[in-house]
C-alpha cells in the first residue's frame, strides 16, 4: 500500500525533491554535457549561460547543490552516478524533479535507456498531504507507439480515485497478476516498483547506490536573466508546502 511506503531514499528527507527521480543508462559526466548542451541551445537567445561542474561528497552534500530550489524556472540539475550503469538525475523545481521530458528526450539523443521512477506516499486527508504515486516509465533511443516510451506502469491518485495503467510491451519479470487485484492501489505497489527495478539494474532507494568510490556529481547550472516571478524557495519552504 502506498500510504505505508518504507524504505524511502534517506527516509524522505529530500522529497519532494526525490520523490520522482530520472536514470540514463550512460556516463554521469556525458548525461550531464550532453544535457547542457542542449539547455545551452535553447537558452542562448535569452542571454541564459549553462555551465557543468563537478560535486564531491555525500550523497546530501551533492543534493544540496540544487538549493535553493526555484519556480516557475528550474535552474540546477544534478546528475550522480551510481552503483550501476545507471546515472541518475534530479533537479531543484520547488514541487520537485519532473523527469519525464528531460529522460526522454535524452534517452534518444545519448542513443540509451532512459527512465521515470515515481513514489510518493499517499498521505493526503483533510485537505493536506501527498497524493500517492508508483510509477514507472522506460523510454528506448527510438520512436515506439508513442514518442520512445518502451514501457509505462503507473498507481496513482491525482485528486480522485485511483487509476492503473499499463502500455508497452512487459518485462519478463513482471508479476502481471497483480495487475488484477480488486484495490487499483494494490496493482502496482512500492515494493513491486523495487523489484522491478532491481531486475533493471538499480537501487535507487538506497544511499549507497549513489556515488560510488568517491565519484563525484555533475551539477548543470543557469545563469543570466530570468522570468521576473522567478522566485527561491528552501528546502522547508518545499516541505511544508507538502505538508512533510
Amino acid at each position: 500500500m502506498t500510504e505505508n511506503m518504507k524504505g524511502l531514499l534517506l527516509d524522505d528527507r529530500w522529497a519532494p525533491v526525490t520523490s520522482e527521480m530520472g536514470f540514463l543508462e550512460t556516463n554521469a559526466e556525458h548525461a550531464a554535457r550532453a544535457f547542457a548542451a542542449w539547455q545551452g541551445g535553447l537558452l542562448a537567445p535569452r542571454g541564459i549561460a549553462v555551465k557543468v561542474r563537478s560535486v564531491s561528497g555525500t550523497l546530501e552534500q551533492a543534493l544540496s547543490a540544487l538549493l535553493p530550489l526555484t519556480s516557475p524556472e528550474t535552474r540546477r540539475h544534478l546528475f550522480m552516478p551510481t552503483r550501476s550503469a545507471w546515472t541518475a538525475y534530479v533537479s531543484n523545481g520547488w514541487t520537485g524533479t519532473d523527469a519525464a521530458s528531460a529522460m526522454g528526450y535524452m534517452a534518444e539523443t545519448l542513443g540509451c535507456r532512459g527512465m521515470r521512477v515515481v513514489a510518493v506516499p499517499h498521505t493526503y486527508r483533510k485537505g493536506k498531504g501527498r497524493y500517492g504515486a508508483v510509477i514507472l516509465e522506460v523510454y528506448g533511443p527510438y520512436q515506439t507507439h508513442w514518442l520512445n516510451y518502451l514501457r509505462t506502469i503507473y498507481a496513482a491518485n491525482d485528486g480522485g480515485p485511483w487509476v492503473f495503467g499499463q502500455s508497452g510491451e512487459p518485462f519478463p519479470f513482471e508479476k502481471l497478476e497483480h495487475y488484477q487485484a480488486r484495490r487499483v492501489r494494490d496493482r502496482f505497489t512500492f515494493d513491486m516498483l523495487k523489484e522491478y527495478l532491481r531486475h533493471l539494474g538499480l537501487s535507487p532507494f538506497e544511499e549507497d547506490f549513489y556515488l560510488p568510490e568517491g565519484a563525484p556529481a555533475w551539477l548543470v547550472e543557469k545563469t543570466g536573466t530570468f522570468v521576473p516571478a522567478q522566485t527561491e524557495y528552501t528546502l522547508a519552504q518545499a516541505r511544508a508546502r507538502e505538508d512533510l
